[in-house]
């Protein structure tokens, strides 16, 4: 038995029937697809690595205590493994509608909350695999190492006999109260002990709590609420998707080009999809404000692997009122500079560290109460969700097959209509983008000129250095 951190627990109890609270990528191969019994002996034989996988969630009486990850006494490996095949031609939007559909469902709290479906049919003889998974599980960073351990590093890895596995028995309730209140014991000694640290280092404390103290002040006044925008408000159960890519070696050469990092080339482009995306519904753009939720990994050396979440946030408003591409970067590079001088991510690492030490009985009904506050009256303060997350720069392979695209889910949450992931793997960014199938069907705009954005700054890139060979 594991308790849950406050974080994973907090992705469990903000899901509810309409927003779900899951991630996910879809793997595309070439070549023709394995049986649907070998790719079920691949995941078999590697489960030993992954303990979440035969792992369900149970609440501890009156909320005493976090959720726990305890052993699915009733675990089936084939029921969380689906099969299907498109219609012919299996075009790229008949993909992206299936997977509307698969992540329009909820995962079943009774049992692992994974899925994984072997996906035939996709145009030019490819096939997909779709790993859907609760996000109070991993994070996009401990999802990518999860993935690493599904599939292989090498074409010829062979697939290993599955060991065997007993479930461990769940703990009795009163087992369950007695831990969580243990665990919660065990957080707040752990914190104390930093006292004497925090006593004989007066300078450093004073400075760390002044600007965790800055960060708070600076997230707290960028929640003000921005002018209506059609991607913001309610959302229903059902999901539309839409993805495209560019080549990362692109996104180096304008970064050496203009200066700045990766992340402000790929936010400068998601900034000019979004551009696209409101002058497309008729609004006006130049005087929209997108005030996006940027996720930053707090993930050290020492939690690499472990299976959980690890990440406070950045608030950021995407400069959709810029027209010119080059400019537009300019100033995300300039203001993500400033935002990140400004602690937030810090202050809200602290956060969830004191979060931990929170009463487990308040933390879940507040919650869901403020769920179903959201859903009467949508909050206006974050228009969406921008998460980039680094993929291995080396090919992965499932039974001999290479991974060609690594596709990006990401979910949208009460007034968030729209939402973006960016995935690195093997020399390419991949954009997938989440929106609510009844307000946000045309979210492919977004996904089209979020790569075409790299193109300009590429081409932007090129002109700037070709003038400066010629003096």
């Amino acid at each position: 038995m594991e308790r849950m951190s406050t974080l994973d627990a907090e992705f469990l109890h903000l899901e509810d029937g309409i927003g779900h609270m899951h991630i996910g990528v879809a793997c595309v191969f070439g070549d023709p697809p394995p049986s649907f019994d070998e790719v079920a002996a691949m995941i078999s034989a590697k489960l030993h690595l992954i303990p979440r996988y035969r792992q369900r969630v149970r609440l501890v009486p009156l909320e005493l205590g976090r959720p726990v990850w305890v052993d699915d006494p009733h675990f089936t490996l084939e029921y969380h493994l689906r099969h299907t095949a498109l219609p012919a031609p299996g075009d790229d939007a008949t993909f992206c509608r299936l997977m509307g559909r698969i992540m329009s469902q909820p995962l079943d709290r009774n049992r692992p909350l994974w899925e994984t479906w072997l996906v035939e049919g996709l145009e030019g003889g490819q096939w997909a695999l779709v790993f859907k998974i609760h996000h109070c599980m991993v994070d996009g960073i401990a999802g990518i190492e999860l993935l690493r351990v599904v599939l292989d590093l090498e074409a010829d890895t062979p697939v290993t006999v599955s060991k065997s596995w007993e479930p461990q028995p769940e703990p009795a309730n009163m087992t369950k109260v007695l831990d969580a209140w243990g665990g919660l014991a065990s957080d707040v000694l752990t914190t104390a002990r930093c006292l004497p640290r925090a006593i004989t280092q007066p300078k450093r404390t004073v400075r760390s709590a002044v600007a965790n103290v800055r960060g708070l002040a600076r997230f707290a006044g960028d929640l003000a609420a921005t002018p209506p925008l059609s991607i913001e408000g309610s959302i229903g159960p059902h999901r539309a998707w839409a993805h495209s890519s560019a080549s990362l070696d692109d996104v180096k050469r304008i970064r050496s080009a203009f200066g700045g990092t990766i992340n402000d080339v790929v936010l400068a482009a998601v900034s000019g999809g979004y551009r696209e995306l409101l002058l497309s519904r008729g609004e006006d753009a130049d005087r929209a404000r997108v005030r996006s939720l940027v996720p930053v990994s707090t993930r050290h050396d020492d939690a690499q692997g472990v299976p959980d979440n690890r990440v406070s946030t950045l608030l950021y408003d995407l400069p959709v009122q810029i027209a010119d591409p080059v400019e537009r970067l300019r100033i995300v590079h300039d203001q993500m500079s400033e935002l990140k001088e400004s602690h937030m991510a810090e202050a809200g690492e602290m956060v969830i560290v004191l979060g931990n030490l929170a009463p487990p009985m308040v933390v879940g009904p507040l919650s869901r109460m403020t769920i179903r506050a959201l859903q009467r009256l949508p909050q206006r303060s974050i228009n969406t969700v921008t998460t980039n997350v680094p993929g291995p720069q080396f090919p992965l392979y499932c039974l001999g097959h290479e991974m060609l695209e690594n596709r990006p889910f990401v979910p949208i949450s009460h007034g968030v209509r729209v939402s973006t992931a960016i995935l690195s793997y093997n020399g390419r960014l991949y954009f997938g983008i989440t929106g609510d199938y009844a307000t946000a069907p045309d979210v492919s705009v977004l996904a089209v000129a979020a790569s075409a954005g790299i193109e300009q700054l590429r081409a932007c890139g090129l002109t700037r250095l070709g003038e400066a060979r010629s003096r």
